[in-house]
């Protein structure tokens, strides 16, 4: 007998995305509930988790208006969060870069201690 094999937490988060990439729609929780296990698989019970991973990373917005929690993610909105991360890594390489130039460009010059030769200061105790 073949066990089915659960999925792995990045695979429903994964899954979860297509769904609102899928519908281009603003969901409520309990919508996602019955939609997200008819159409992948995600069991009901992880939904909640799920989503709200997705929504501490930034990835889905989410919205209480009144008594009721509204979610959304469109693809465009997508785009733009990942250009602007894109974005501040290649700040932040950048300013490593300079960082990294000015720190190999002060190894390259070495210090040479100056030594003085003090000729009589140097006594034998006897």
């Amino acid at each position: 007998m073949s066990k089915k094999k659960g999925l792995s937490v990045e695979e429903k988060r994964k899954r979860m995305m297509e769904v609102f990439y899928e519908k281009k729609d603003v969901f409520q929780l309990k919508e996602l509930e019955k939609i997200c296990p008819k159409e992948k698989g995600i069991t009901p019970m992880s939904v909640k988790e799920i989503l709200q991973s997705l929504v501490d990373d930034n990835m889905v917005c989410a919205e209480k208006i009144g008594t009721s929690n509204y979610f959304w993610c469109f693809p465009s909105q997508a785009v733009l969060t990942r250009k602007r991360r894109l974005d501040e890594i290649n700040s932040e390489m950048e300013t490593l870069k300079k960082r990294k130039a000015n720190n190999g460009a002060a190894i390259e010059e070495p210090k040479r201690p100056e030594w003085k030769e003090q000729k009589g200061l140097v006594s034998l105790k006897s």
